[in-house]
């Protein structure tokens, strides 16, 4: 695996082979002893769209691992002066020894892979792919279910431009016996391909604006994302759902949110056994330790 751009991208072995190394690293971590497994390598974010979890995460994944790091800001780069996603990727590709891109454009990951001499990690192309959120997400399930085969999921919220869905989605259905509920707006519904998808591949999913009264193993929430909406778009869906105590109170099923959140998953609920959010979270830079060192340690193995 040279890059990590889309889930459809991989196989479930691939898949089992980083989270397997993901829980290994999460020994590690837990020994609170330095590592220098990538000690001499430099990761580069480049950063087009603001982000808290991923970016912060990848930076303490690196140095955790021994390596350094090394960050554009588009704002106050050459981007300013119209420079082209193709020759920053040139450049800093010649800076570093593996690169995080997040951008606003579908597609942006692939087309900087073509022109980067070191492994590109997509984290997050527009409403598209964000594979990495995907791998923590496997490894939350499976940390807190024990598994992930056999499992019964509902999303809610923006299922039309919620990238996390997408890509867990498609990962979700190289497993066994998964069952898919999408509960959104009408005009929030997940797009028609991912549906297409599933109904090629025989497995069952459900579409319902309303709220499932049915045995659920995960309920996985995601805001609405006010900033790919027109002004009048959003006034018409925000507020469409609210997750609160009384509700998830008596309930079986972990509680999963990419984060940020904004009002979507009342504050009352965090208290819960249910709340995995912000373990989900966490879990974000064992995963990404993982991804850097198989990526880093796959091209080193190509070098030789």
């Amino acid at each position: 695996m040279k890059h990590l751009i889309s889930m459809r991208d991989i196989e479930r072995e691939e898949i089992e082979e980083i989270l397997e190394e993901a829980n290994r690293m999460e020994n590690l971590l837990n020994n609170k002893k330095p590592l220098k497994l990538l000690e001499g390598k430099i990761l580069a974010t480049i950063f087009y769209e603001p982000s808290t979890r991923t970016r912060l995460s990848f930076e303490t994944a690196m140095k955790r691992l021994g390596g350094e790091v090394i960050t554009m800001d588009a704002k106050a780069s050459s981007v300013a002066k119209g420079e082209s996603l193709i020759d920053t990727v040139r450049v800093i590709s010649g800076y570093s020894d593996i690169i995080v891109l997040r951008h606003p454009r579908e597609g942006a990951a692939r087309l900087a892979a073509k022109y980067s001499s070191v492994p590109i990690i997509n984290a997050g192309d527009g409403a598209n792919q964000h594979p990495t959120q995907t791998l923590l997400d496997l490894y939350t399930i499976k940390r807190e279910l024990g598994k992930i085969d056999n499992i019964r999921i509902a999303f809610i919220g923006d299922l039309k431009y919620g990238r996390t869905v997408h890509s867990l989605v498609y990962a979700l259905s190289l497993f066994n016996n998964i069952e898919f509920f999408f509960i959104s707006p009408e005009n929030l519904k997940i797009p028609e391909e991912i549906k297409e998808y599933l109904r090629r591949r025989g497995l069952r999913f459900k579409e319902t604006k309303e709220f499932i009264d049915e045995e659920i193993d995960v309920l996985y929430v995601t805001r609405l994302q006010k900033e790919r909406f027109t002004p009048e778009e959003y006034e018409k869906v925000k507020g469409s759902y609210k997750i609160t105590k009384e509700f998830v109170e008596g309930k079986n099923f972990i509680i999963m949110h990419p984060l940020p959140r904004v009002d979507e998953i009342d504050y009352e609920v965090d208290n819960l056994p249910n709340a995995k959010y912000f373990k989900q979270s966490y879990y974000g830079i064992p995963v990404r330790m993982a991804i850097l060192y198989k990526l880093l340690r796959d091209s080193d193995k190509a070098l030789q």
